[in-house]
């Protein structure tokens, strides 16, 4: 029969500890930080996009690559049928009235996030207002279809309606010969 000794005990112990310790680390991470308690450093405000492509909550909202806050929700306009953007901006950060607001991708497949330039203006937005000058997100698989299949130019054809081939035409030389006198 095995007696339990004070090293074994220590060692499950120590384990256990290092494994709850994981999991908070773990659960810490996941929440980047955030566990939804207060949200009081944070303001809304309010964007209008034709189109979001990926865009999705929790996204980033960066200003020159610096993030200021995420994309709280998202919601879609019954009447105009353009998405509402709530944006939960920091509140060390004024944004200036003519504020634009842009949907980007990071990288070529890479996550979406909504790129803010501020402008010059001295009033600043204040909570729950809406940014007006916004750029809707560009469908990279729709624009390499449109490329792709759009159809290229289309070959010359003669008086009669037949294609001349390439290949039958008389060569053309572009330089003129030289009238250069000679010594």
């Amino acid at each position: 029969m095995a007696i339990r000794g004070p090293r074994l005990e220590f060692a499950v112990g120590a384990f256990l500890l290092l494994a709850l310790a994981s999991l908070l680390v773990l659960a810490i991470a996941s929440t980047n930080g955030k566990f939804g308690f207060g949200g009081g450093n944070t303001y809304p405000l309010k964007a209008r996009f034709s189109t979001i492509g990926q865009l999705r909550p929790s996204a980033p909202i960066k200003v020159g690559g610096v993030v200021v806050g995420s994309v709280a929700d998202i919601q879609l306009d019954p009447v105009k049928y353009d998405s509402i953007v709530t944006l939960s901006i920091n509140k060390r950060y004024d944004m200036p009235a003519d504020t634009a607001a842009g949907i980007f991708t990071a990288g070529l497949l890479g996550e979406s996030y909504i790129g803010l330039q501020p402008g010059g203006d001295v009033e600043i937005l204040k909570p729950g207002d809406e940014i007006v000058f916004t750029q809707s997100a560009v469908d990279l698989m729709q624009l390499v279809g449109k490329y792709m299949f759009s159809g290229g130019p289309k070959p010359a054809e003669d008086g009669a309606g037949a294609e001349t081939p390439a290949a039958d035409a008389a060569p053309t030389d572009p330089t003129p010969p030289s009238t250069e006198d000679t010594p």
